[in-house]
């Protein structure tokens, strides 16, 4: 079906502010209008470094089999970009965790502050946007990329704490965003000022309506698309209930020592609602920019789903020889790899509207980490894989650009989207420009 005017067509059926943003990015409804291509970029982050042994290809090159730590992500290998190789040069105040996860996305130094951390110099917030808001702003300029939201900043287990180990995403110099880790706070952020579960039930009665006035008007297959939108926020509401923990399920608001991080058990849980909400929020083109923060840097969560005792950040302090260690940590690291197989899967699942291919088809993943090994505390060989095809980078390679600042694939994060940067965080180590990933 052909819609002569889409602007009109919507305004006339008088659809909610709830339904509204799914229903005008249906395929059917945007043969009149001029859809430009929706990019979109996901940085998802683990903290406490990598195993490199278990982590990196042995050599440059097409991906061969992969090891163990990415076991998970077989499925999506030919759609992955290892890279190796990438310093996060950054120095001056701050340790290793501070300047780790406040420079991984700006590329620039700690402002001076009062934030003492490890045997360093105290140090304040990064002095600079980082890369996720950098899109984001250039997206929102453009009438044609323009989103509800714009970007969205989702957490897991996060500390309720304000500090330089617990930020990673700045709109400019001194201004640190705090990821929303309540699933109930982002679902109310996404579908209206809903104070609880009886009102939520309400909203999805008014979007059923809505639906109804448009499903004579749109093709079968966007008809399911529909169906499958409110089951989805159906089965969050419905999984809370179920458990009769619903306080419980949400990550609490801590008042513990520091160096600690004691993490609710239905963490897993919590990642999952956490990823279906930002999966529907991108399906539902309500931003295109998105982040996933698990944990903090020294994250000390105790993973007791996967039999792991000891917080997270004690194992990555013990030495390489300690097998037993390295096991645990080694199934941490899986665990992570899991979720983001979780939220490929569901991307790829999803036909992308008005194109070819699926959502992860037209969608960046990028996860990375503050070390690039925890006993170390190093800031070499930082973790970067890319996963998805919205870049337009080569995948199913593996890179070593042999010790380049991690400031290159930044830039090269912003040309992807066509914003053609001269440099991005600190100047000098940008001046040999972004990375040639094409």
């Amino acid at each position: 079906m052909t819609i002569p005017n889409r602007r009109d067509f919507l305004r006339d059926l008088g659809l909610s502010a709830a339904a509204l943003p799914f229903v005008a990015g249906l395929p059917s409804l945007q043969a009149a209008d001029a859809v430009a291509r929706r990019q979109r970029l996901i940085v998802v982050f683990s903290p406490n470094g990598t195993l490199p042994p278990h982590f990196w290809q042995d050599k440059p090159g097409p991906l061969g089999e992969l090891k163990a730590i990415l076991e998970p992500l077989a499925g999506f290998k030919d759609r992955m970009l290892m890279l190796k190789g990438l310093h996060n040069r950054i120095r001056g105040d701050g340790d290793q965790h501070q300047r780790g996860i406040s420079c991984l996305l700006t590329g620039v130094e700690l402002l001076p502050g009062n934030i003492q951390g490890g045997s360093h110099n105290p140090a304040g917030w990064a002095d600079g946007i980082s890369i996720d808001q950098e899109i984001r702003n250039f997206l929102q300029d453009n009438p044609a990329t323009r989103t509800r939201f714009g970007s969205l900043e989702f957490g897991v287990a996060v500390p309720d704490r304000a500090d330089n180990w617990t930020r990673m995403v700045y709109t400019g110099a001194n201004k640190p965003v705090a990821p929303i880790d309540d699933p109930y706070q982002m679902l109310n952020k996404l579908y209206g000022q809903r104070k609880d579960q009886a009102t939520l039930a309400g909203l999805l009665d008014d979007v059923r309506e809505d639906l109804r006035k448009v499903s004579s008007k749109i093709s079968a297959e966007d008809r399911q698309r529909l169906r499958d939108h409110l089951e989805l926020v159906r089965s969050m509401e419905s999984e809370l209930t179920r458990s009769g923990e619903t306080d419980e399920l949400v990550h609490p608001e801590p008042e513990l020592d520091p160096n600690i991080e004691l993490v609710n058990d239905n963490t897993p849980q919590v990642s999952r609602m956490q990823i279906d909400l930002l999966v529907n929020s991108l399906a539902n083109d309500m931003c295109r920019v998105g982040t996933l923060q698990y944990m903090r840097s020294v994250g000390g969560a105790r993973m007791r789903w996967l039999d792991v005792e000891e917080g997270h950040h004690q194992l990555s302090h013990k030495p390489i020889k300690d097998k037993k260690s390295q096991d645990k940590l080694l199934r941490i690291n899986q665990w992570f790899a899991g979720e983001i197989a979780y939220l490929a899967r569901k991307l790829d699942e999803i036909p992308e509207p008005g194109a070819d291919g699926s959502m992860l088809d037209h969608t960046t993943i990028m996860w990375t980490n503050e070390l690039g090994e925890g006993s170390s505390h190093t800031h070499a060989n930082i973790p970067f894989l890319l996963l998805g095809g919205g870049a337009g980078f080569k995948m199913g390679q593996s890179h070593d650009y042999g010790g380049q600042p991690h400031n290159r694939l930044l830039m090269s994060l912003a040309h992807s989207f066509g914003h053609q940067v001269k440099s991005f965080g600190n100047r000098e180590l940008s001046k040999d420009g972004p990375l040639q990933l094409a």
